[in-house]
């Protein structure tokens, strides 16, 4: 019976780890996965029933403090307050807009170190130069990651990227126990990398106003209690409150100027 040798001995030791690592990514992938679906669907779930209600106070409580500057045109104060709120509005009814974002676009004038990360990789991975159709596709699902990456301005994945293909197991050709060696390293590498990017990315969204949100929610829920509910019935009655303000506030603002306009036959609403 032949004995192993010792880089032979080693190299069954890598591979075990990295089956063992593979495992645990596969479940920390599938969790995180799940973690995403359900943020995503909660997050819809809160801007139906939430989020609008707050979207349309805030423009209330914007149109409050325009009328409130009629009445005060020259108060420095006043007129702060009135931008801050429509501000307020605004970026309340563009994050409601899913759509309108979805539909944003923005220019972005990449830096001398993004263009040379992306050149230097394009160059690197083209798919023209794969020797197999196998190592082609590859190929063309990482240029199709670059460019995603480089046409949003992402400095970060562009840098992640030229460092994971500048790594890769599959740059290493041969079959020696060395070549082999190295290669199981890399690929340890590369799901041990994974894995701690999926924890980092976890222990954000823990930590993000929303996923709070949620997990106070389902404790409502298993007390019998509708968090949501109630955010929006308070929510609600605050429109109403404020609502009536601004009823009242036009009506003063339009009885002021009708007042200016018997007495001095100034028409108010042009000088604003």
């Amino acid at each position: 019976m032949k004995t192993a040798t010792p880089e032979e001995l080693e190299l069954n030791k890598k591979h075990a780890l990295l089956e063992r690592l593979r495992n645990r990514l596969v479940i920390a992938e599938e969790e995180m996965t799940e973690v995403r679906a359900e943020l995503e669907q909660f997050e819809a779930q809160y801007s139906m029933e939430v989020g609008r209600l707050y979207a349309e106070l805030d423009e209330i409580e914007a149109e409050i403090a325009e009328e409130e500057l009629k009445l005060h045109p020259e108060d420095e104060e006043i007129k702060k307050r009135a931008d801050e709120a429509r501000e307020r509005a605004e970026a309340s009814a563009e994050a409601l807009d899913e759509e309108n974002w979805q539909a944003c676009t923005h220019k972005w004038n990449p830096t001398a170190e993004a263009r040379k990360a992306y050149y230097n990789l394009a160059k690197i991975i083209h798919p023209d130069l794969a020797v197999d159709k196998k190592e082609q596709e590859r190929r063309h699902e990482l240029m199709a990651k670059l460019n995603d990456a480089y046409s949003e301005g992402d400095q970060k994945l562009l840098n992640k990227l030229v460092e994971e293909y500048r790594d890769a197991p599959e740059l290493v050709k041969g079959d020696s126990i060395g070549d082999q060696l190295i290669r199981a390293i890399r690929q340890i590498s590369q799901v041990t990398r994974r894995l701690k990017e999926l924890r980092e990315e976890f222990l954000e969204v823990e930590l993000s106003e929303l996923y709070v949100l949620r997990d106070k929610v389902r404790a409502e829920q298993q007390e019998g209690r509708n968090l949501l509910s109630q955010m929006a019935e308070r929510t609600a009655t605050h429109i109403k409150k404020a609502t009536r303000r601004l009823n009242h506030l036009r009506n003063v603002v339009q009885a002021e100027e009708a007042d200016a306009a018997e007495r001095f036959g100034l028409n108010v609403s042009a000088f604003r």
